[in-house]
């Protein structure tokens, strides 16, 4: 149930605070006094679409708070599933809207997403705007009212699983079936790229390798000089060297060990340079040994150059490491399309099998609907003949559809007459606005009877009705808040808003330099110079006064 709504700075309200209360409630004003503005509050609260133009000029942001008591309605397991403090007589729901856009939601003090809010939100109230009356002329929300009705939520989810294993594999198939199209066009140019590769004999590393041979052998007699100076600087000639002159220092230190003790440590560190010096000559003179300028050798690892490079770019690679990798899946490709008769005949018979389970359980989908539209078309006679319709005929044809959808294989129309003589066609060509209103109205209240739902909202669902009719719609709003369930109906008429246990007046008042909207719970005395000037307008009569008192009288309000 809704106890609480606090609106903060969201349109023309800056403050308001609305306590909720048990049964059937009404909620009255003139055009424009900002009904729909606190309606598009409690959308937002239930998770709908925000819009930042929507705070009110001035401020930061808006914030909408609801209050609910949720005892009773099987609701702890969302608690648990989406990690909420679950508390049965104090949930809070607080949606924020900042000026940059940003939009934030809360359950109990715990951000949330939206998704999740709007989960919540949509088993806690149902608001029935307006624009839903033109809903009820199509399909989807036809077949929402028939499955609701029909309890059929575990034949609909094991049809649902049926279609998505069947359009899964069906899209694999499809798939499967494109790339052995693509794979077996191309099958001789993958060849020729994999023998071109191939071919190459190529090895990784290989480049890197190449190119360090490439330049010793380019610059070889430059490389040769420059080991040569650096030999003859080490070793020489005649004493001219300087491993030579590093003997000589060393002899002359060791001769100085008999009279300088440290002069010992200082011949042992020579000793070693020595020994380490005497290693890189020997290397120098081996490398220099070993360099020689080879055209040929030079010519042959520059034409194995040009062949790596070439093939790096034609296959647009980085290495050869890349390029053996893309063989490899050239390879695969090329191993799978053999393969792929049978994938596709395999994958075949499981579609075959997968529509046969699909078919079998839409057939069974079907069953319910049809059951449950029995139940509906009785029904909805017994609800419209008493709202004004005594000649109502009213049915539900459901045919195979020419496909199948995450739906099923169903195609369902709701089919309407208001008069004997007239053959029932289409609901949404031949019902007049104040006829959609009132199945619409029978409509929600055979939902309230197989739904546990809290809190019912009504917008202005008596449009196109009055006097007699008007009060037999008001009754049936007021039997749908009975079982401890919140019915809400917003209403220019004087005989629903008579018949509301709770009436509050939506109103406008203009503030210094600003219009705000404002809401009062009426009191008995209150309520009557409020019906009445729903029934005589701006000038209140005693007749009116008189007729408004006698209304809320009767209905024992």
């Amino acid at each position: 149930m809704l106890k609480e709504v606090h609106i903060r700075n969201y349109v023309l309200i800056d403050r308001l605070d609305i306590d909720f209360r048990e049964g059937f409630s009404v909620m009255t004003g003139e055009t424009g006094a900002g009904k729909s503005i606190i309606l598009g509050a409690m959308n937002l609260l239930l998770g709908g679409r925000a819009d930042s133009k929507t705070i009110m000029q001035g401020a930061d942001k808006c914030t909408i708070e609801g209050s609910f008591s949720i005892d009773g309605y099987g609701l702890e397991q969302f608690f648990t599933d989406n990690s909420l403090d679950y508390d049965p007589n104090d949930t809070i729901l607080r949606r924020e809207l900042m000026q940059s856009g940003k939009s934030r939601a809360f359950i109990n003090d715990t951000p949330v997403s939206l998704a999740v809010m709007r989960e919540l939100g949509c088993r806690l109230i149902d608001i029935h705007s307006q624009h839903q009356n033109l809903a009820l002329g199509t399909e989807s929300f036809q077949t929402e009212v028939v499955d609701t009705i029909a309890a059929n939520t575990a034949v609909k989810a094991e049809y649902e699983s049926c279609f998505d294993k069947w359009n899964g594999l069906k899209a694999e198939l499809e798939r499967l079936k494109s790339e052995f199209e693509s794979d077996n066009t191309d099958r001789g140019y993958l060849e020729f790229q994999l023998e071109g590769i191939e071919k190459a004999r190529l090895t990784d590393g290989e480049q890197e390798q190449l190119e360090q041979e490439s330049e010793i052998l380019d610059h070889a007699e430059e490389i040769k000089q420059d080991l040569f100076r650096a030999s003859e600087i080490m070793e020489g000639s005649d004493d001219g060297g300087a491993i030579q002159a590093l003997k000589t220092a060393l002899q002359s230190l060791r001769s100085a060990q008999k009279n300088l003790p440290d002069a010992t440590e200082l011949a042992e560190r020579l000793e070693s340079c020595l020994i380490e010096l005497r290693d890189i000559a020997a290397t120098v003179a081996d490398c220099q040994e070993k360099v020689n300028f080879d055209p040929a050798r030079l010519e042959q690892v520059n034409e194995r150059l040009d062949l790596i490079y070439s093939l790096l770019k034609k296959h647009k690679k980085n290495s050869i490491a890349e390029l053996l990798e893309y063989a490899a899946s050239i390879r695969s490709r090329l191993d799978r399309t053999d393969s792929f008769e049978d994938d596709i005949k395999r994958l075949e018979q499981q579609v075959n099998a997968a529509f046969k389970e699909m078919e079998k359980a839409a057939i069974r989908l079907t069953d319910t609907r049809k059951k449950a539209s029995d139940i509906i078309i009785k029904q909805i006679k017994a609800l419209l003949v008493p709202l004004g319709i005594p000649n109502v005929q009213f049915g539900i044809e459901i045919t195979p559809s020419t496909g199948y959808d995450r739906s099923g294989h169903d195609d369902l129309r709701f089919m309407f007459s208001a008069n004997k003589a007239v053959p029932m066609q289409e609901i949404s060509g031949v019902a007049s606005g104040g006829e959609i209103a009132r199945v619409m109205l029978s409509i929600k209240t055979m939902i309230a009877g197989v739904r546990t739902l809290p809190t019912i909202i009504f917008d202005e669902i008596d449009t196109g009705v009055s006097g007699a009719v008007a009060e037999k719609m008001a009754l049936l709003m007021e039997q749908m808040a009975g079982g401890g369930r919140q019915v809400l109906a917003i209403t220019h008429l004087p005989q629903i808003a008579a018949l509301g246990r709770t009436h509050y007046k939506v109103y406008k008042t203009d503030e210094k330099d600003a219009t705000r909207t404002r809401i009062a719970l009426l009191d008995y005395d209150e309520r009557i110079r409020e019906i009445a000037s729903m029934m005589s307008g701006a000038t209140l009569t005693q007749a009116a006064l008189d007729n408004a008192k006698a209304l809320i009288d009767n209905n024992g309000r």
